[in-house]
């Protein structure tokens, strides 16, 4: 995958990695939240740009939400009293952070819009870039908030069963 970040002298090596990690982050949370890793990884990325296109409806996400949460529930064998403590964190988590993913819309546009005009407006774009990161650890805090609740009603065999299938899901196998 190549990174948009140019390359030069005053970019730091890292400062690009957190660019892209950041963006990378922001939308694996974000697909995270809406299922909480319930998917398998084709069905995620057909699944995930769907419901993140701003397009669908409340009850369009929230049916998708409780399909996701079908799969998890499984890969971790929720029993039903988990289930009943799950289900509102993770609906909790998705309505906390839909108007994040409306922010960071706006915040590309208006980046796009800077970039488009005859004259490059550079403060824009960094303003973009700025609004991004901000956006980007809200949102990383609200899943890192959403895993400790969840990692709380699970048993330790659960919560390993699913940072597995969270790397998996993610391609970084650390077994």
């Amino acid at each position: 995958m190549n990174d948009p970040t140019p390359t030069t002298p005053s970019t730091p090596p890292a400062r690009r990695l957190f660019s892209r990690y950041t963006a990378v982050a922001f939308l694996a949370g974000a697909a995270l939240v809406a299922g909480v890793g319930g998917l398998a990884r084709s069905e995620a990325m057909s699944g995930h740009h769907g419901m993140m296109d701003g397009t669908h409806s409340a009850a369009e996400v929230s049916a998708h939400v409780d399909h996701m949460l079908k799969h998890f529930y499984v890969e971790v064998d929720a029993t039903d009293a988990q289930k009943a403590q799950i289900g509102p964190l993770v609906k909790q988590a998705v309505n906390d952070l839909m108007p994040l993913h409306s922010q960071l819309q706006s915040a590309r546009s208006h980046a796009m819009q800077a970039l488009e005009q005859p004259t490059i407006d550079r403060a824009s774009l960094e303003a973009a870039r700025a609004e991004h990161l901000q956006l980007a650890d809200a949102a990383s805090k609200r899943i890192v908030q959403l895993l400790g609740d969840v990692g709380d009603v699970l048993t330790p065999a659960q919560r390993q069963a699913l940072a597995e299938h969270l790397e998996h899901l993610h391609g970084s196998p650390h077994s």
